[in-house]
């Protein structure tokens, strides 16, 4: 029997299933404004560098802005992407991505590559995302274990 709680990629799998697991990690405000800023530009890599930079203070504008910018834009694009089914297998993840970025690059066809990672990374972790967004209070630091 194999353990699955760790998998490496395949050699074959896009290098942007590996930044979907990395995203996948982050909480859900700085997804948010990731979104917000992936408008401004289109390399996952870099928007992830912005998003820092902002949290940081170093940046020449600030977090809520980015967060408020993300969850509008949210708002306006989830219900055409639909509900995705989750996942907590990191194996099963990948392939989730996979899907759900295609998903994600359909429903919103004018999305560039950043947009579609962090729309993506969004609908998998589309409940914590939602409250947030919804203005439901503070994210959940774990899915489903409230933050305090």
């Amino acid at each position: 029997m194999s353990d699955t709680r760790f998998a490496l990629p395949g050699i074959d799998d896009p290098g942007s299933t590996e930044v979907g697991v990395i995203l996948l990690g982050l909480d859900a405000e700085r997804l948010l404004a990731g979104v917000g800023f992936a408008r401004l530009a289109d390399d996952p890599g870099l928007v992830t560098q912005a998003v820092d930079q902002v949290r940081h203070g170093v940046a020449g504008f600030g977090l809520p802005g980015l967060v408020a910018a993300g969850c509008a834009r949210w708002r306006a694009v989830r219900d055409a992407i639909g509900p995705l089914p989750g996942t907590s297998s990191p194996a099963a993840l990948r392939g989730a991505w996979v899907e759900a970025a295609g998903r994600v690059a359909t429903a919103v066809p004018e999305a560039g590559p950043a947009s579609v990672a962090y729309l993506t990374a969004c609908s998998l972790r589309r409940g914590e995302v939602d409250r947030l967004a919804g203005g439901d209070g503070e994210p959940d630091v774990v899915p489903e274990v409230p933050a305090r």
